[in-house]
Formats: structure tokens, C-alpha cells, sequence
């Protein structure tokens, strides 16, 4: 019997077993989870590496079965904002290649996420020609675009994410718009690069009957409500969204008709400005306008939850001044809500304007104001667009299609690679510069054996 193919995951900051919700744990968290779960059942041996912050965690968890999760010690075991992990990632690299001679584990082939994972993968590609297939999630350049002065990324950034592009095998690219940034401001070979979408749990994200989830949330059955699900951050602006309901609130014809926004997401269970600062700001904001009491803050939720209280809203919004892709407004659209997006990166991409919801231009109140007093206003659109949203789920955006265009890509960087290899075998050893590097400092190969 043949054995599985192995794929080392690398995810140094967005480990696969923590609660979202929180500043650094999002849509790459998902995906690591999802995206390995399902390779599994299509019988892959996963490994998923990531950093170890919590003392109270084993170094090994199974996730399922054939799927592990390993805790690399890689700076003090603690949690740490994730742009500050940049120092630590020699010792990621160094922990992971102790834990493998260790555990006498070799791979076929590396799935690196991010920037960080992305060197330590590159690492271990010069070191011993294991194939990479690398993911960014995000890129520097655009994020540096966007937040200029505040954005905290570390300085080399960008110089590294350019060596990462030049190491790897083969570059997954999560939307078209994406594609254009690695080949427009990185110069990538538009050839190394594989569009595949990331995706949603149709199984947890699915519709519930509108009075059936407002009972569950506590929300009143004729209120018009408008839903914000995800991260509180700056970038995510959802200021931008309680500008527009004050414009909604002082056109509607009396406070009882207005409606209700209500923001799910931050640090803790229960809503904490301490905790999370945007929660402040957000409060601040919406007692100078006028509308504190048409705005509902529930704190932290969880997967399993989050369902219900999308489908108790009447539409979704999301209005970020970027997103690299952003997984929720499919999950929007999967429990069969319509889904009010800014036009920026990979919303442009999920959202069908005018079928499954709508785009406006990121910063603007009044036209987000214009378009949720239109779907608020027609309950028949809000019906079409909801069904048109989750059928768009079901046929693009699934993890088992997600994994299997992955394990279709694995399998074609794995056959380049074998031809590479041979090709690089017929020639004489004076001939193969850098041949003594394909061993790691301790003298073992992390390749496939």
C-alpha cells in the first residue's frame, strides 16, 4: 500500500485550535483549520506547524485524524501580536527541523502561510529542494499602501515576502485581484502563480428562519436590523458603517423605524471597550451622532454561533479601506443574506454586484446609506439576492473544492518538481552549484525519503 503524501503546514502566528475573534486570529486561522481537515479526507497526512504561546498547551494535538498540530517553541511561550514575531522565526525554523530529525518525519512538499512561514519555508526549500507552495493572505506592499504610517509591519517586510516569491514553488492567489498585486508590485512570474479562492463551512454557515435566529440572539422580531460580523480593527471601518446609519436613523420617519446595527466581534464574550479599543471608539462615535441606542455591541462569537446571528439580520455589511480576500462576507452569503461590501480586493471577487449584494466605494457613508436604504426597503430583492448568494457559495466557494483545486495544485508542483530533480540527478556533482546546502545544519535531508 502506498503511503499518504506528507504536507508540513507552516503558520507561524494563526494557529488552526484557537478561538477567533480576536485582533490576529481570523481568515487565515479558518483557512489553516479548514483547508487541513479536508486534505486529510482526501488522504493527505497533514502537519501543521505554528508557534507555541500557550504554556497550558501539549506540543502535539490531533486535530482529527491525520491531521497534527505541532507547537514550536520559537521565542517565549507566550501570545505575541503577530508583527512582532519576526525576530522569533529563525528559531521557528531551527525548532521545526529539531522536531522532525526528533520525530524522523519527512515531507513531500511545504504549504507556507503568510510572509513569516514563507521565509522559514524558502529556508528549507534552498536547504534540501522539498517544494513550496506558498500563500501570502496578505501583502506588504498593499498594506503599506493603505495604512501608511500606521502600519506596523516590520520594516524588512517587503524585501522578505519579494525573496519568499523568488524561493517558492508555486504561489496560490486567493482572487484575481491579488494575482495582479504579486505580478504588479512584485514582479511574480505570472506562471508560478494558481488562483484558488478561499472558502466557507456550508455545513455551520447555513440559513435560519429569520424569527428563529432573532429568538436565539434576543433581537425583536419586526426591528430592521443590519449586521457587521468580524474583527474589530481601524482598517475594518465600521465607523464608516455607523456614519451611515446616522444618516438612516435621521431620514427615517420616526426612531421606532430606524434600524438596528448590530456589531459582532472583539476581544472578549461581553462587549469591553478596555478590552477592545475599537469598541470605544465605535461608542464614542455613536454618541456624538446620536444613534448609541440603535447600535447593539454582543462581544466575541464563535463559528457555531455566528450563524444565527447573521440570519437574524435583514443584510450584511463590510466596508474595510483593503481586504486581501475576507471570508466574511461568504459566510454572509452562505446563510442566504445579502452582503453590502466595499469594492477593495477580494470583495470585488465574492460579492456578485447587483445579484448577490452590493459594492460601494470604501469611505463613503452616503452611498452606503443609499444602498442599505434600498435593500432595507425591499424585502423581495433582499429574498433574490440571499438565494443567489448561497447558491454562489455552494458552487465556488466549499472547502471540499478548495481542497481539492490544492490537492490538484500539490500533485502538479510535486510532478514539476520530480522532472526538476531528475533533470538536476543527470548531471555531474561539479556541475550542481550549492549541492552541500541540501542538507540541513544537522546533517539530514527534510525532504521526501
Amino acid at each position: 500500500m502506498d503511503r499518504p503524501t506528507r504536507i508540513a503546514i507552516l503558520s507561524e502566528h494563526a494557529s488552526p485550535i484557537v478561538a477567533l475573534g480576536g485582533a490576529d486570529a481570523g481568515g487565515q486561522n479558518v483557512y489553516v483549520s479548514e483547508l487541513s481537515r479536508h486534505l486529510a479526507r482526501r488522504g493527505y497526512a497533514i502537519d501543521v506547524y505554528t508557534r507555541h504561546e500557550d504554556p497550558g498547551t501539549p506540543e502535539i494535538v490531533d486535530l482529527e485524524p491525520g491531521v497534527r498540530v505541532v507547537h514550536l517553541k520559537a521565542g517565549p511561550v507566550k501570545p505575541h501580536p503577530k508583527d512582532e514575531l519576526w525576530p522569533f522565526m529563525p528559531a521557528f525554523r531551527n525548532s521545526l527541523l529539531r522536531f522532525m530529525e526528533r520525530d524522523e518525519t519527512h515531507y513531500d512538499l511545504i504549504h507556507s502561510n503568510f510572509w513569516m512561514s514563507g521565509w522559514v519555508a524558502a529556508e528549507l526549500r534552498r536547504r534540501s529542494g522539498t517544494p513550496v507552495v506558498h500563500i501570502f493572505h496578505a501583502m506588504g506592499k498593499t498594506k503599506r499602501r493603505h495604512q501608511q504610517r500606521v502600519d506596523t509591519s516590520p520594516g524588512n517586510r517587503i524585501k522578505t515576502e519579494l525573496e519568499v516569491i523568488a524561493g517558492v514553488d508555486t504561489i496560490i492567489a486567493q482572487c484575481p485581484n491579488e494575482r495582479t498585486e504579486l505580478i504588479d508590485d512584485y514582479g511574480a512570474d505570472p506562471a508560478k502563480i494558481a488562483l484558488i479562492p478561499s472558502a466557507v463551512n456550508t455545513s455551520i454557515f447555513h440559513p435560519v428562519a429569520r424569527a428563529e435566529a432573532r429568538q436565539k440572539v434576543g433581537l425583536e422580531a419586526s426591528k430592521k436590523v443590519i449586521v457587521y460580523v468580524g474583527r474589530l480593527l481601524p482598517r475594518k471601518d465600521i465607523r464608516n458603517i455607523v456614519r451611515a446609519l446616522a444618516l438612516l436613523v435621521r431620514q427615517s420617519e420616526s426612531r421606532e423605524d430606524a434600524p438596528l446595527l448590530m456589531v459582532v466581534g472583539g476581544e472578549s464574550e461581553q462587549p469591553d471597550p478596555t478590552a477592545t479599543y475599537e469598541i470605544d471608539e465605535l461608542q464614542k462615535l455613536a454618541s456624538e451622532l446620536g444613534v448609541i441606542d440603535h447600535v447593539l455591541f454582543t462581544g466575541k462569537r464563535q463559528p457555531e454561533l455566528l450563524r444565527y446571528y447573521y440570519s437574524a439580520a435583514d443584510v450584511a455589511v463590510t466596508t474595510p479601506w483593503y481586504e486581501p480576500f475576507g471570508l466574511t462576507p461568504l459566510e454572509a452569503m452562505a446563510c442566504g443574506r445579502p452582503v453590502i461590501g466595499s469594492a477593495v480586493g477580494g470583495i470585488t471577487f465574492t460579492i456578485k454586484d447587483g445579484e448577490t449584494g452590493l459594492l460601494v466605494p470604501p469611505r463613503d457613508p452616503e452611498a452606503l446609506a443609499a444602498r442599505l436604504q434600498r435593500l432595507l426597503g425591499q424585502p423581495d430583492l433582499r429574498r433574490r439576492m440571499g438565494l443567489a448568494a448561497r447558491k454562489r457559495v455552494e458552487r465556488e466557494f466549499s472547502w471540499p473544492i478548495v481542497a481539492l483545486r490544492t490537492g490538484a495544485l500539490y500533485d502538479k508542483t510535486l510532478a514539476e518538481h520530480m522532472v526538476e530533480t531528475v533533470s538536476i540527478e543527470t548531471l555531474p556533482v561539479a556541475f550542481m552549484p550549492g549541492v552541500t546546502d541540501n542538507l540541513s545544519p544537522g546533517g539530514y535531508d527534510i525532504g521526501a525519503r
